[in-house]
Order: C-alpha cells, then structure tokens, then sequence
C-alpha cells in the first residue's frame, strides 16, 4: 500500500510503500481509497499543535471513500464491493483493534481510519455505505467538512430560523456550516474570512454578508454590530482556533447566544474571556464534529442533495495525486483552498 507518513512533527510526509497485514482480526475492513480530503485536523497532528507526538510514525487522514475489499471477523455493517465514506466521528458496527502496519523494520501506527495511504484496514464503525453511483471524488466531504458543519448548526448551535449567525473562517467545513445555516433560514448569515475570493465563493452556499477582517482591520467588531445589531450575534461559530478569534468571537455573541468553537487553539494557548455572562444565558460550546451520528446523517444528506436542497459542488478547489501530499498540504495551509483532495487512483 502507497502512503503518506508523518516521520517528525513539522516536517514533510515521506510517501512510501508499506506491508498490510495478511489477516484481518476481529472488526476491521479493508478498504481500496480512491480520494481522501485534507482537514485542519492533519495540519495539526503534523504541527504537534496538540503537544508532543507519542505515536510516531503515523498514518493520517480522517476524511476519504472507497470501496470495501475485505472483512473481517464480527463485520455485518458492510460487505465486499459496498461503495463507503470513512469518518473519524464513530457510528454503528464494531470498532476494532487499530492495525499496525510494517515499513521496513519499523512499525507504523494507524488508527480506527486513515486516509492518506491507497489501502487501509479501518473499523466497521468508522464506514457508512452509500449509493454506488455517487461521486467518489465528493463522498469524502461526509467524513468530516459536511457532518461536523450540519452537525455543528443542528446540534451545537441549535440555530433557529431567522437568528443570525456569525462565521470565522470560511473554508471547507465554514462553507458547509454558512450552507446549513441558510438551509435552516438563518439570517443574516455573516462570513469572515482573510480571502475575498473564498467570501466571493461562499455566497453562493449561503452568506448574505461578508466581511474581509484584513481589510477591515479594527473596525471588524464594529461593522459586524451594524450587520447583526448592537447586542451582537444569536450565534457566532469560530473554525480557525485562533485564541483572538475566539476571544473577538464570543465577544460577538449576544448575551442570550451561543459560541461555538470548532476550530482547536494550538497546545499551551490561553483565550481571555469575561465569564459573567456564563452565569445566565449566554453559552459557550467546543464541538466535537458537530456531535454528528455518520451513519444516520449521510444517507439523509445524500437523500438532500439528490433532491436538489442541497449542493456539494465546487467545493472542492483542488485534487492532487498522493506521491504530491505535501504540495497539496500546501494548497491547504495558504488558506485560498475550499477543500482539498488526494487522489489515489489518477480519478
């Protein structure tokens, strides 16, 4: 199996090829990957933006499709030839035993799904199957960017029809939340973000405002006030785990709101923020992944956009082979991206 290692924290993937192991144990799968997606998430496992990494070296990714090969001992949930999005949120079926696989010498560690690498053992519970027919190349956004977003306004938020919405950071899993929020009627439903092209992209999944906070400089806080009121926001979302941004965030946030947080403030960094309000009935929430149930929520979704209610298309910006990983992190981390995908299969 071709894949791409993490070796050291902040240094480059190496792309090799590694042994899998003959058998599979109790509730693992095999699975052929044809694409995975690049999440925030894998730049900070590869920045140790977490602390220290005890589990090098290591496999990534947490977003991908395929198509099943194999199946071990206990597996019911899919079969061999089922067309599969691999999460990182669990859900129905087993989880099993992460594999290890051989480099070499050395051992490679792996978790319930990886991603980066053409073949992967994964747990049963980390696969959810889909139509054959659907598009590969799309199926990976439900692993992460699609279910934390929706997930992150049905469950998190609670968003209700006609309160506003305030979003930071505007990437793969922003535009999906700004078009969760439309599809709820949220308004208005503000977007900020450091790119005017990604703004300009993600009207059309919803924005009815957006705001360069580059440009703007200073003067942020206050033109937002002027879009949502005074009081601020009924709901202000943060991605971008940037401690200011959080700060500014729940600033943002009416007395009787809600922040969420999904993006993850690098290990050691502090937010200030004035409690009181906590008191009553302003809350502030960390997400995790929208608290989304993958197996129930991808078919629904499915069934949405193939009725015409909700879009996927071009979302993402850019495709890039394996052997090429690092320029495809790349492509992620200069922040001009909507979601980026790794192809394995010259798809």
């Amino acid at each position: 199996m071709l894949s791409a290692i993490l070796v050291q924290s902040n240094a480059p993937l190496e792309v090799a090829e590694l042994e899998m192991p003959e058998s599979l144990t109790f509730g693992q799968v095999h699975v052929r990957i044809h694409f995975s997606g690049i999440c925030g998430a894998q730049i900070n496992e590869i920045e140790a933006a977490k602390g220290p990494d005890k589990f090098l070296p290591h496999l990534l990714g947490h977003e991908g499709s395929g198509i099943v090969e194999r199946v071990g001992e206990g597996v019911t949930r899919v079969k061999p030839g089922d067309h599969v999005v691999l999460h990182w949120r669990p859900s129905g079926g087993l989880q099993c035993q992460p594999p290890k696989y051989r480099w070499g010498n050395k051992i490679v560690n792996a978790g319930w799904v990886t991603t980066f690498n053409d073949e992967a053992i994964v747990s049963e519970n980390r696969l959810t199957v889909i139509p054959p027919g659907f598009d590969m190349r799309l199926a990976p956004l439900f692993g992460c960017a699609v279910t934390t977003a929706v997930g992150v306004i049905n469950n998190d938020a609670q968003l209700k029809i006609g309160q506003s919405v305030v979003i930071f950071g505007i990437g793969g899993v922003g535009l999906n939340i700004a078009q969760a929020a439309q599809m709820v009627s949220a308004h208005p439903i503000v977007g900020i973000d450091l790119h005017d092209s990604k703004l300009e992209m993600a009207k059309k999944w919803g924005l009815t405002h957006t705001l360069n906070s580059a440009t703007e400089g200073p003067a942020l806080d206050e033109k937002i006030r002027q879009i949502v009121g005074k009081s601020g926001a009924d709901v202000v979302i943060d991605t971008t785990g940037n401690a200011r941004v959080i700060e500014l965030a729940y600033e943002l946030t009416h007395a009787d709101g809600r922040t969420i947080l999904v993006g993850v403030p690098r290990a050691g960094e502090k937010v200030s923020i004035y409690t009181l309000p906590l008191h009553f009935k302003k809350v502030l929430k960390g997400s995790h992944g929208g608290s989304a149930a993958p197996d129930l929520e991808i078919p629904r979704l499915i069934n949405l956009i193939q009725a015409g209610k909700m879009t996927l298309d071009g979302l993402v910006t850019h495709t890039f082979p394996l052997d090429k990983v690092n320029d495809a992190i790349a492509m992620h981390r200069s922040g001009t991206a909507a979601r980026v995908m790794l192809s394995m299969r010259g798809e």
